[in-house]
């Protein structure tokens, strides 16, 4: 039987296998995409969230991060990726409430950054970041040890992606290391490297290896892959000696499932197109696109596009298709024959708003995101070297 091929409104030109009609063999484990498409929430919870939103006033500042739904994105006073909309939160002292529509490091980073009497709420506690889930505290203590025991530790300086837990950028942090975005990482790696010889890059693999490799003249040999599941990180301690780059084992489960394949088919179905990728994504993916870049630029990047033009674009559906719909005069498509939305970044929908903007307009604070004053000095520190990068 011949599965159907169906193309989803905004997303012209590309058949599409849909959630649950197919999978991919090739993609990295953990990132198949079940399930069926998310449902539309009930129409009369728009009022309901207009109603409450329009109660709190200026005291509730809502962030859309814009991997989000659509129907959640209406609400947001700002949208951005998730450092921006913790940089923006931080600016606005005079809202106590801040809703991060969003998932859970980013919510976590917005309490870091924001006043002590601004209180931030993340819609559903279970939307969390599997790459961020991928490196835990104490897996990486456990890493350090090992620097330790193989003797380079005082020579390594730890990095850590804003795509990672309050727990990893305190470590990163108490270790005189930085946090870095898809956007300045390389500064942070440069910085890191006036410092020490040797970086250990916490948690994507992709976007260190990337970085590195592609922008900084390392070879593929200068990296070695750290598997905390396995003992030693899977590495013997001349490895770890030898190597520059020292990855963490983990990616993005949705930019980690395009492939070399969803490349080279976009190209022979799509004359003249261009290819735009994040850096998340796997690196023989990025050497096969025509750009690179964090999700700013992916939206600058079509914002300027000339008239007339093809794109695929390897990053998370519902920002392709809110591009694909913002550019009618544009051929813009998904990378990848299979949808594949953000399934934890999904779990904010609507009726989870609704239901937060209504508990603070009856003065009630639910799934309030707190990290502990000892975390957050730490990963402060790491986030203020950052925000310091030349």
């Amino acid at each position: 039987m011949t599965t159907p091929v169906r193309t989803p409104a905004g997303l012209p030109g590309l058949p599409l296998l849909f959630l649950g009609d197919g999978a991919d063999p090739a993609s990295e484990r953990g990132v198949d995409c079940p399930g069926e498409l998310p449902p539309a929430s009930d129409p009369g919870l728009v009022e309901r969230a207009r109603a409450a939103k329009a109660a709190l006033g200026d005291r509730v500042f809502v962030l859309g991060h814009h991997y989000q739904r659509d129907e959640v994105i209406q609400f947001a006073d700002v949208t951005g990726d998730s450092f921006k909309l913790a940089r923006l939160a931080a600016a606005r002292p005079e809202a106590p409430y801040v809703v991060f529509c969003g998932v859970h490091f980013m919510a976590e980073s917005a309490d870091i950054l924001t006043a002590d009497h601004q209180q931030v709420v993340l819609p559903d506690l279970a939307a969390g970041c599997s790459m961020a889930d991928m490196a835990t505290f104490e897996q990486v203590e456990e890493c350090w040890e090992a620097l330790e025991d193989a003797g380079i530790a005082d020579e390594v300086v730890p990095v850590t992606y804003m795509n990672s837990s309050a727990d990893i950028k305190a470590f990163v942090g108490r270790r005189g290391g930085v946090v870095c975005t898809s956007s300045n990482a390389k500064r942070a790696l440069d910085w890191a490297y006036s410092r020490g010889s040797k970086v250990l890059f916490l948690p994507d693999q992709h976007l260190g290896r990337n970085t590195a490799v592609l922008e900084m003249g390392f070879s593929l040999d200068d990296c070695v892959v750290y598997n905390p599941h396995r003992p030693n990180g899977g590495l013997p301690d001349a490895a770890l000696r030898d190597a520059r780059m020292i990855l963490w084992r983990g990616h993005c489960s949705v930019h980690g499932r395009f492939s070399l394949e969803s490349v080279r088919d976009v190209r022979e179905r799509v004359p003249g197109v261009n290819v735009l990728v994040h850096p998340e994504c796997r690196h023989e993916v990025v050497r096969a696109a025509d750009l690179v870049g964090s999700t700013e630029f992916i939206i600058k990047t079509l914002d300027e596009a000339p008239a007339g033009t093809s794109w695929a674009v390897g990053t998370e559906l519902n920002l392709v298709r809110r591009l694909a719909n913002a550019h009618p005069d544009k051929n813009v498509m998904f990378l990848d024959k299979a949808v594949c939305f953000c399934s934890t970044m999904n779990r904010i929908d609507l009726p989870h708003l609704v239901l937060s903007l209504e508990a603070l307009a009856r003065g009630e604070v639910e799934n309030r995101i707190q990290v502990g004053p000892d975390t957050a000095a730490h990963a402060r520190a790491a986030l203020d070297r950052m925000l310091a990068l030349p």
